[in-house]
């Protein structure tokens, strides 16, 4: 666990970087909450607090789930998604190890469609000073409305987008940088860098991060029709938006919801890839990561199934 919060830095430092106070404020309240619904829930089941508490577990989560969040969202948003993620993606089927669901991705999932326009509101990179983001987070005087600092990210303008090229997209939309989403393709980079760490540390396995980063780009390369106004991005815009890196080396990892054979791991992630691709170019909404995990969380029996080297019993 310590490994893991260690390998988010990178990520970390640069969305410390593009939205200064914004994603540490996340960390603080989805912490607290994540923390705070684990110790109610051990008290009212009459567990002791420790070693639950220090196990980290509850803090990996909350960790995972406030870098999904957009900065400077209400201070409500990061507390209940949290809190949601203890409770109903690990809590309720008996705590840590027992979790056939992601707690992060269910918190995040449930975050948006509850409350989708919270969690749509990104700020712009270097948007909002100190004192202008704690009047976001709390709902102080003086707000300004959001979109005077909030834009669409770059998955969502693409996925509306109906007259521009690719080109004049990254041109004159703000939401574009070099070959991703404006800012987040070095956030992806920072992850990714974190990810190589936990490869190199044997913290996880190759098997979940190459299937889904290699079925993204291979999804992404056949479906890639150029810069027209119907093109659904390259191969290296979706590596580097959204949460492509954080999904394939800290969340499709994940020890207890994922499956446990290497030939499943890898179908999983194969699996992620291709319906987070589905998602972002077909569905409702911009970024499909946390459905996609959840969808392939429910075919982990099958996977392991199919990954079993021993032969099915014929019924005599």
């Amino acid at each position: 666990m310590q490994r893991v919060l260690l390998a988010t830095l990178p990520g970390l430092l640069v969305l410390l970087w593009l939205y200064a106070w914004g994603p540490l404020l996340n960390l603080l309240l989805a912490a607290s909450g994540a923390l705070a619904m684990e110790a109610l829930v051990l008290f009212l089941r009459r567990r002791p607090l420790q070693p639950a508490l220090s196990d980290g577990s509850a803090l990996v989560s909350a960790t995972l789930l406030a870098l999904a969040l957009p900065p400077y969202c209400p201070w409500w948003l990061p507390l209940s998604a949290a809190a949601s993620a203890v409770l109903l993606g690990k809590q309720v089927y008996g705590g840590v190890g027992q979790n056939p669901f992601n707690p992060a991705m269910l918190g995040y999932a449930l975050a948006l469609l509850c409350f989708p326009q919270a969690m749509t509101h990104w700020p712009a990179p270097h948007a909002l000073d100190l004192l202008g983001g704690l009047q976001q987070v709390f709902g102080l005087g003086g707000n300004p409305p959001p979109d005077a600092w909030a834009q669409a990210t770059a998955l969502d303008s693409l996925r509306i987008n109906k007259s521009l090229t690719v080109d004049e997209l990254f041109a004159g939309n703000p939401a574009f940088g070099h070959f991703g989403g404006r800012g987040t393709e070095w956030v992806n980079l920072g992850f990714l860098a974190g990810g190589l760490f936990l490869l190199q540390q044997r913290v996880i396995g190759w098997q979940a991060p190459v299937g889904m980063l290699g079925s993204l780009l291979l999804i992404s390369l056949l479906c890639w029709n150029g810069s027209g106004s119907d093109s659904h991005g390259s191969p290296l815009f979706h590596l580097l938006s959204g949460a492509s890196m954080l999904g394939a080396f800290f969340i499709v990892t994940e020890p207890v919801s994922g499956p446990k054979a290497a030939k499943a791991r890898l179908l999983f992630g194969v699996g992620v890839g291709l319906l987070t691709y589905l998602i972002r170019t077909w569905g409702g909404y911009p970024d499909g990561l946390a459905f996609a995990v959840l969808l392939m969380n429910l075919a982990v029996p099958a996977l392991e199934r199919l990954s079993s080297e021993k032969p099915l019993e014929r019924p005599s």
